[in-house]
Order: C-alpha cells, then structure tokens, then sequence
C-alpha cells in the first residue's frame, strides 16, 4: 500500500489471480481520495449546527406552543407541530453523520455510509408529510374560520423566523451533502412558514379578513412541495444506487477508454456510498499489463480527481482467455 501524504491518498495493492485458464489475469486496484472535489470527500463536520439548531428550534417550539394554546391561535400550534417535526428532522440528519463515520466491519463492509442516504430520504417524506399537515389546516379554517390574538401570534412567529433563518444559515455551506441540503430546506420552510404567519396575522389586523392565514398556508406549502421534490428525487435515486447528479457515466467510461493500453471498458457501475462519496466498479481490458501498478495508481488517481470517484475498483483484463461474460452490455 502506497500512502501519498500531500495528496491524502491512499493506493491499495492490486492482486492478480489465476483462474486456471493460462494468460489471464485479474487486477484490482482501489483508489481513495479525501480531497477536494465531488463526492469523494467525507462527511463535513456539522455537529456543532446541529446541537445549537435542534436546541434553539426545541425551545421555540415549546414557547410557540405555549402561545398557541393561550390565544387560540390553531395556526401557531401547527407550526409548532410542524416545528417539532423538524427538529426530529434535525436529530436524524445529525445521527446520520455520525453512524457515517463508523468504521467498517466484516459485516458492513462500507461501515454504515448509507445512513446519510436513508436520513434525506426521511427527511424528505417528512417535509411532504408536514405539507400535508398545513394543506390539512388550511383547508379546515376555510371551512370553520376562527378569531386569533393577532399581536402575541406574530411577536412569537417573527421570533420564530428568526431562529429558523439562523439555523438555515449555518447549513448553508453543505448543499454538496444531500442530507446537510435536507436540513437547510428544512429550516429554511420552518422560516418562510413563520414568516407567513406573521404576513397572515398582520394581514388579518388590519382588514379582520379570516381567509387570509389559510390562503397564505397553502401558497408556503407549494413552495415547500416544489423546493423538496428535487431533494427526495435524488434521495430516491442515490437509495437505488443511480450515479450521483451531476456526474457523467459515460464520461467516465471515454476517460477509462483513453488511458494508455486499454482497448475496451465492461460491467460499469457507479454508484453513491453515502451522501458524499462515490464508489465504481468496472472491467478494462489491456492487452499489455507489464505495467500494472503504475497503471492501477494513476487510474484511481485521475477517477478520484477528475470525477469525485474516490472508491475506484479496476478489473484489469488480457483478453488472452475467453471474454469475460460480463462484457455483456446488460450483464450486471
């Protein structure tokens, strides 16, 4: 094993295995790279967001309940429900990144990565389940409009967007982590939700019109629906083992295809470890394979820093023996 300290990569060996038929070879070579890039870094460290946002979100939302009961305001008390919703939100994309970093076992051999994948598909039913919760509502004071004490609805909901624009703010800078993307959508509704409720309270101050509070609660809702629907699209595809967004399969393939010797590239596969990283799997055929580990090196090298591939496994092949009977297009 080769450890390249500028670079924080590390090249395992390569093995080659005889499978009884003569001349024909099998090589691995895996490639990991914690740099810059794509996917192929881990995790970022957002342990200190989550504790102050799951702290500050679950003390408002006890004191957003506790002026909901008392002015009878039903719109605050399902913000609070909605709240409270995110802050469960929070806690599993939280645990999420640390079950992450666990180490691997002879069981799961990944360690448990995939977490963070599984965390922004729930995050993302959740968001949709709290939409339905706000259609629900709103619906139902269409029908059966109620007084609210407007001022302690809006002093409490302005406090409220407050919180939730702080807590999106420090998620800001994780959007390449589709779980850290999951929560700043999260807060980043929780804060427009408050921030309608505040327009709605106001609003029903001055004209005394009951219809504005539900009309406003289903326009945020469209907006959450529309800014989720891309989160839980890729939280479905990731789940599924699809290529990552954003990254070109068959690029990937052309790039293999020009590295010196290779004459064919076979059983293709990438797919996505976690919410971060990125892992491949692929057969290359190379008449002339003296040169192998020099080969296997630069290869996980390129993958990792031209495409975010940092967990690259190379099948290298001859093509002395009989072809390899995943050479089939649809073989996986």
């Amino acid at each position: 094993m080769a450890h390249d300290h500028s670079s924080h990569r590390h090249d395992d060996h390569d093995h080659d295995h005889d499978h009884g038929a003569p001349g024909h070879a099998h090589s691995h070579g895996h490639g990991h790279s914690h740099g810059p890039g794509g996917h192929s870094h881990a995790p970022k460290d957002f342990g200190r967001a989550f504790a102050i946002g799951v702290g500050l979100n679950f003390a408002f939302v006890l004191a957003e309940a506790g002026v909901g009961l008392w002015s009878g305001s039903l719109a605050l008390l399902a913000d609070a429900g909605h709240n409270l919703s995110d802050v469960l939100s929070l806690l599993l994309a939280w645990g999420a990144t640390i079950l992450a970093k666990a180490a691997p076992t002879s069981r799961r051999t990944y360690g448990l990565r995939k977490a963070t994948i599984l965390a922004s598909l729930a995050n993302a039913v959740l968001l949709l389940v709290a939409v339905g919760v706000i259609v629900s509502e709103a619906i139902h004071r269409f029908a059966e409009p109620a007084p609210i004490a407007t001022w302690p609805v809006m002093i409490v909901a302005a406090i409220g967007v407050v919180i939730n624009t702080a807590t999106a703010l420090m998620f800001m800078k994780g959007h390449e982590d589709l779980n850290i993307r999951g929560a700043f959508l999260h807060m980043a509704a929780d804060a427009a939700v408050s921030l309608a409720v505040v327009i709605g309270a106001g609003a029903i101050a001055l004209t005394g019109l009951l219809w504005i509070d539900p009309a406003l609660s289903l326009l945020i809702a469209a907006v959450i629906v529309i800014g989720t629907w891309a989160l839980l699209r890729e939280s479905v595809d990731l789940a599924l083992d699809a290529a990552p967004r954003g990254l070109d399969v068959e690029a990937v393939r052309a790039w293999l295809l020009a590295r010196p010797g290779v004459s064919e590239v076979h059983d293709l596969h990438v797919w996505a470890m976690s919410t971060t990283e990125t892992a491949m799997t692929a057969h290359v055929t190379r008449p002339d394979n003296s040169d192998s580990d020099e080969f296997l090196h630069a290869a996980c090298e390129g993958l990792a820093g031209k495409f975010g591939i940092g967990h690259a496994t190379l099948q290298v092949e001859t093509g002395h023996a009989a072809a390899c009977r995943l050479a089939n297009a649809h073989a996986v």
